[in-house]
């Protein structure tokens, strides 16, 4: 099982995340050096996509959220915390066995 954060941001991106990037950076790089942030990034537009990271442990995912200064600052207006089960790669649960078995041409 891992977590992800999903963040909204709030307006003006473009001007309100410079100043505290350098400190959003030196926070998920702390975490990352745990091994306890797996991924990290933004969606193709991130003023109305926002963006988002994977954690190991909700705990994680919690804690990064709690000090991130985007959060502090008011870059991001709104986070949400999700599980999600991992089916590809190297860490994947396995799947559900599928319930149509009948060969398909």
């Amino acid at each position: 099982m891992k977590y992800v954060v999903l963040y909204e941001s709030a307006p003006n991106l473009d001007v309100n995340a410079p100043p505290h990037f350098p400190a959003h950076v030196a926070r998920w790089k702390q975490f990352q050096e745990r091994g306890k942030l797996l991924m990290i990034g933004v969606f193709g537009n991130p003023q109305d996509e926002g963006s988002m990271s994977v954690f190991t442990t909700r705990e994680a995912a919690e804690a990064f959220v709690r000090e991130d200064p985007f959060v502090l600052h008011g870059v991001v207006k709104a986070c949400t915390i999700r599980e999600w089960r991992e089916v590809l790669g190297p860490d994947a649960a396995p799947s559900a066995p599928e319930t149509d078995t009948a060969e398909r041409t």
